[in-house]
């Protein structure tokens, strides 16, 4: 078997925007689907949340557009470090992830490592886990890798 990422099935892509409730607008106008309401991620300690290896407290606005099987997601950081924040004062409103579901996270982790791309961010969901990835020069863009359920919190 070839070592991969574990997963082809593509679940988000993300942009960072400056403010979410005009994005949302935006996008339900281009799209003709209704305006979200935004949620709040809770507080990043509360979640576990690490920004480059380090606790963050970092919290973000976030609005879902459903389009087939896929999600658009957008983010309005809401202060704290994080790789949304640093990527909209880097590059401005732009496409920050695409996201993939995976199982046994830690498995993907390590090929992603393996590739040189390393974590950036992870954090806790519910029962399951988040963590972003700095693809940016292999791929253009961050990768995100979602877990339903996790068995251990995935480690860089």
């Amino acid at each position: 078997m070839t070592e991969n990422l574990g997963s082809n099935t593509l679940a988000q892509v993300a942009i960072v925007v400056h403010n979410i409730e005009e994005a949302a607008k935006r996008y339900a106008d281009i799209l003709g689907l209704p305006v979200p309401e935004p949620i709040v991620t809770a507080p990043g300690l509360e979640v576990n949340q690490t920004y480059r290896g380090a606790p963050s407290d970092a919290r973000a606005k976030l609005a879902f557009f459903s389009v087939g099987q896929v999600q658009i997601e957008l983010i309005e950081p809401m202060g704290g470090a994080s790789t949304w924040q640093e990527v909209l004062d880097r590059k401005g409103e732009c496409v920050h992830h695409i996201a993939f579901w995976v199982e046994g996270m830690q498995k993907s982790v390590n090929f992603l490592k393996s590739r040189g791309i390393p974590m950036i961010q992870r954090g806790d969901m519910g029962e399951g886990q988040y963590a972003y990835f700095d693809a940016e020069a292999q791929l253009g863009v961050t990768l995100e890798l979602l877990e339903h359920v996790r068995a251990a919190r995935a480690t860089p």
